[in-house]
């Protein structure tokens, strides 16, 4: 006697394992399609920091024409993206996206600028593009190893970025429902806390974040200036 699967419907058990045949290579191939699109964001590390060096030297140029640099870098990567969607499918569309990040890290150039010319500005272009780099090839390989369909985190990644775009501006918004005085610019200050902010120095530009009373103390201790903790202004 040849005994078989209890069923409640018409399907054929047969079919049943099939189908989760046909689910694990879907997810299998997922995973690859994974792996392959952060390690292609870890490559684009490479055209960046070289189209980063052209820039550092053609941003006085930029910065003579600055509305004119903004409209070559969005004609430029606009009409890139139509033609990575065209070849997306091809080698030529990996070469066009490697161009258009060269071409992005070209347009930073007067931004890297500004930042090597802080004291420790070299260090901190240098552990951005190294961590990014390290970050999207961990992902990489997570998402290879892993043996899990991480495809469910999408809504909840969406979700936490939009959570965090509000949470920057929250400073602001409490300030005008408290207030009703509409936020101005503020550079890279504090909107509530002081001292917190860049101040220029004789040798250069210093960045101050004091988030608390505490903090302020032992500021002012190491500024030689402890008295300004004790005054009620």
């Amino acid at each position: 006697m040849e005994l078989k699967p209890i069923r409640t419907d018409n399907q054929d058990y047969r079919g049943n394992y099939a189908a989760g045949t046909q689910d694990y290579a879907a997810t299998a191939e997922s995973r690859k399609v994974l792996r392959n699109t952060y390690l292609l964001l870890a490559l684009t590390m490479v055209p960046t920091v070289i189209g980063d060096a052209i820039g550092i030297q053609l941003a006085p140029a930029m910065m003579a024409s600055p509305i004119l640099s903004v409209v070559l870098m969005l004609g430029s990567v606009i009409g890139l993206q139509f033609a990575i969607a065209r070849y997306r499918n091809s080698g030529i569309g990996v070469a066009l996206l490697l161009l258009m990040t060269g071409l992005v890290g070209m347009f930073l150039g007067p931004l890297l600028n500004v930042a090597l010319s802080m004291r420790n500005g070299v260090q901190l272009v240098s552990y951005s593009a190294v961590g990014t780099g390290v970050i999207f090839l961990g992902m990489g390989v997570v998402a290879q190893s892993i043996k899990r369909d991480l495809a469910f985190m999408g809504k909840f990644l969406f979700v936490g970025m939009i959570a965090l775009l509000v949470a920057m501006l929250a400073n602001m918004n409490l300030n005008y429902l408290t207030s009703g005085t509409a936020p101005g610019r503020a550079g890279n200050a504090h909107q509530n806390i002081v001292p917190y902010q860049v101040f220029a120095a004789s040798d250069g530009h210093l960045i101050v974040t004091v988030g608390n009373d505490s903090q302020f103390t032992k500021f002012c201790a190491v500024a030689g200036v402890p008295q300004l903790a004790e005054d009620a202004r």
